[in-house]
């Protein structure tokens, strides 16, 4: 993982800040108007600066412990950068895809309310199930996976998102559970790359760039609907 961890006391004063800016903005057991903003281009909903830092953060330190659970399974170093953070839709976000891609939903089942999308080009993800399988993680001119592969590939998501889901539930203090992955092989520009996300709905998109040792120098993103980005 690379550098910019901040300080406990940091993450402290950048909740406080987001708390003191968006004090009645969004209550329990309420529905906030963010989780019923329009999706009209001209009703785009936006993070402050501060959202934006604090879900980098989340995203950090979360997928570096993703980034050493992938490690351990494929035995391999992998490193995960420091993620960028910014507002789109998957419309506008389709239009910038390579295809095929492995998309892969998980649910927060409980500590968060909502959804993440992963999604990873397909040839990394065959270099990922071959090294899950045992093999040198070379592969040429990959289109699709077996069944076989993308169970691996689904394994090997579960964990990572399952080593995030901890470390979030340290830094929430609360439990946070998810549900198995469900992946797809998206190669087709006019099929949805989600069931539950809306093709024109904002949401939050987190990229990192990934690699893995020399086989590997790609990007992997979260894709998070704004409620739960805000939540």
């Amino acid at each position: 993982m690379s550098n910019g961890f901040l300080s406990q006391e940091e993450i402290d004063s950048l909740l406080n800040g987001s708390n003191d800016n968006n004090e009645g903005e969004i209550n329990d057991g309420e529905t906030s108007d963010i989780e019923n903003a329009t999706t009209e281009e001209n009703d785009r909903v936006d993070l402050t600066d501060i959202e934006k830092d604090l879900l980098g953060e989340i995203g950090n330190i979360s997928m570096g412990s993703a980034s050493t659970a992938l490690s351990t399974i494929i035995g391999q170093q992998v490193n995960i950068t420091t993620p960028v953070v910014s507002v789109t839709t998957l419309r506008d976000l389709k239009d910038t895809f390579e295809v095929p891609n492995v998309a892969l939903e998980v649910k927060y089942t409980s500590g968060i309310v909502g959804e993440n999308l992963l999604v990873m080009k397909i040839t990394d993800a065959a270099v990922i199930a071959n090294l899950m399988m045992g093999g040198t993680g070379v592969v040429e001119n990959v289109t699709t996976l077996s069944e076989i592969e993308e169970s691996a590939v689904s394994e090997a998501m579960n964990q990572m998102i399952g080593s995030a889901a901890t470390s979030m539930a340290t830094m929430f203090a609360r439990e946070v559970n998810i549900s198995p992955p469900l992946s797809r092989i998206w190669d087709d520009l006019s099929s949805p790359v989600s069931d539950q996300l809306s093709e024109d709905e904002d949401i939050v998109q987190v990229s990192f760039s990934l690699t893995i040792g020399e086989l590997v120098d790609s990007s992997i993103m979260q894709l998070l609907p704004m409620g739960t980005a805000k939540k």
